[in-house]
């Protein structure tokens, strides 16, 4: 499944500029031009890596990149501003971002220092552990109470996203978009179905349910 990157730039020419480099680098690329637009497309389906300008016309990009790391402490973040001076930079870091690059930029050198964070990410992502489950991404296992469950790959996914947000309410919708990606073939009520899929297979026999029903808005999984 292609990592998703959301771009949050006010200047229209570059934000698709950047949409195209990335799109043509295999990414699935999301753009918004404020901040107010860049935190509801992160409520609504959570991206693996965050593309920020700080100046923007309706908010800080310190406070965005603030509230991220506050609610989405696994998504990256790479401050991508004109405000270069080593106390911006020593700024955005104490903030909690993942990288800092000044414009003007050279392309070859972002798309490197994108790949670099989420490759990061990922090796330090392997283990997810909510209360007896685990799932461990490097082998593609998951075990509750040490024993293991067999998933299909779909059901890993669900599961990985659904752990990587625990407590955290998810949208049918949202879990479209991520695990299906908005297939034209695929209907809402797949969601539906899978999430009963490891319901089966997560909480059966156990006293503990983990996977929940927040009705009206979706599913969480949660200790």
């Amino acid at each position: 499944m292609a990592e998703q990157i959301l771009v949050v730039e006010d200047e229209a020419d570059l934000r698709e500029y950047l949409e195209k480099i990335l799109t043509d680098e295999g990414y699935t690329v999301r753009t918004a031009s404020t901040g107010s637009t860049a935190l509801k497309r992160l409520e609504k389906t959570p991206p693996d890596l965050v593309l920020l300008d700080l100046m923007l016309p309706d908010m800080k990009g310190e406070t965005i990149c603030s509230e991220i790391k506050r609610d989405y402490p696994e998504i990256a973040v790479i401050i991508l501003t004109a405000k270069a001076r080593t106390q911006d930079v020593v700024q955005g870091l104490n903030l909690g971002a993942d990288d800092y690059i000044g414009k003007p930029f050279e392309s070859e050198e972002l798309l490197a220092r994108i790949h670099a964070c989420l490759r990061k990410n990922h090796l330090d992502g392997h283990l997810i552990t909510i209360g007896d489950l685990e799932l461990d991404n490097s082998i593609m296992q998951v075990t509750r109470n040490k024993k293991p469950i067999t998933l299909t790959p779909k059901e890993f996914k669900l599961l990985e996203y659904l752990m990587s947000h625990s407590g955290k309410v998810l949208s049918r919708d949202a879990i479209l978009n991520r695990i299906w990606l908005y297939s034209p073939d695929v209907e809402s009520r797949a969601v539906d179905v899978y999430v009963g899929y490891l319901r089966k297979k997560i909480d059966t026999g156990h006293k503990k349910k983990l996977i929940h029903s927040i009705r009206g808005f979706g599913y969480t999984l949660k200790a």
